[in-house]
């Protein structure tokens, strides 16, 4: 009976056939085509065209057979690389300057990126990828053609302002935990800030003046004059281009300076003091007493 042969091409000797010589058929099966199949790497060269790799029925070097494919020479553009329909492993290395898909003539195929290399599985209908998962990988340096995305555990971006616009961070997450500026929003939920801290301690307007010594009636008078009886120490400092004009100031509210003048009034008179001692009074009807001497259309 004469030989047959596998998948791969390996020579099966029929029975009782080539007697004398069925071990030169045995060693070319043992030391070249399964060598091919479990480590052999040969080339394989385009020229601007697609290449389809066949086996025959010989047990001889066949590019198809081995293990590694190096493409090399010119793509002129994506390519294909058509292998047999048999199950096999190939790694495949694309040394050319475009992508190539390795596929059979029944199946789409997988493209190898150009520069890059992939292990890939022949299931006899299509070319597909070899390993779609490793339990555990410890990688020296790894570059990425596209951005991991996000539902994958990456930013799905090249950059970092990119990076943080698909994480949903505004331009807080760049400042520094020591200058942290905030314009515009809101904050909620926070304790009371400290006074030591430039806050109030406290979360109402009331407690707010409580704890910073203004409670209206008792540290400062009303805003409408509601609890602002009492003696009210008032004090204007500066120029006559810079006062401000004190008016409905009750229970002999003064106006001093740190000249030693005050002015007070009481009832309808208004008193002028100079070191505590009253100098001169002026009441309601504009008559003016001074203890000294008064000069009329004097030199100011």
């Amino acid at each position: 009976m004469a030989s047959t042969y596998s998948d791969l091409k390996f020579e099966l000797i029929g029975t009782g056939e080539q007697s004398g010589t069925w071990g030169n058929t045995t060693n070319t099966n043992l030391g070249t085509a399964i060598e091919e199949a479990i480590t052999g790497s040969a080339d394989v060269s385009f020229s601007s065209i697609d290449v389809t790799l066949t086996l025959t029925d010989s047990n001889a070097s066949q590019t198809a057979r081995n293990l590694r494919l190096n493409l090399t020479g010119t793509s002129g553009g994506a390519r294909n690389l058509i292998v047999p329909n048999i199950e096999k492993f190939y790694l495949v290395n694309n040394s050319l300057a475009d992508a190539c898909t390795v596929k059979n003539s029944s199946g789409t195929g997988i493209a190898v990126p150009a520069g890059k290399a992939m292990i890939l599985y022949n299931n006899g209908v299509n070319v597909v990828e070899g390993v779609t998962h490793i339990a555990s990988l410890t990688i020296g340096s790894l570059t990425l053609t596209s951005p991991l995305p996000v539902v994958s555990g990456g930013t799905g971006a090249a950059t970092a302002g990119t990076a943080r616009t698909n994480l949903g961070l505004g331009t807080i997450a760049t400042q520094a935990a020591n200058a942290v500026s905030i314009t515009g929003g809101s904050i909620t939920g926070i304790t009371d800030l400290a006074i030591a801290d430039g806050g109030t301690a406290a979360s109402t307007a009331a407690n707010a003046r409580t704890n910073l010594g203004l409670v209206i009636g008792t540290d400062v008078p009303g805003p409408t004059g509601t609890g602002a009886s009492g003696t009210w120490g008032i004090s204007i400092t500066g120029n006559a281009a810079t006062a401000t004009t004190a008016t409905t100031a009750t229970s002999s509210t003064s106006i001093a300076n740190a000249g030693g003048w005050a002015v007070t009034p009481s009832g309808t008179t208004l008193y002028f003091s100079y070191n505590g001692t009253n100098v001169a009074k002026l009441d309601s009807s504009g008559n003016l007493t001074a203890k000294a001497n008064v000069t009329a259309y004097g030199t100011i």
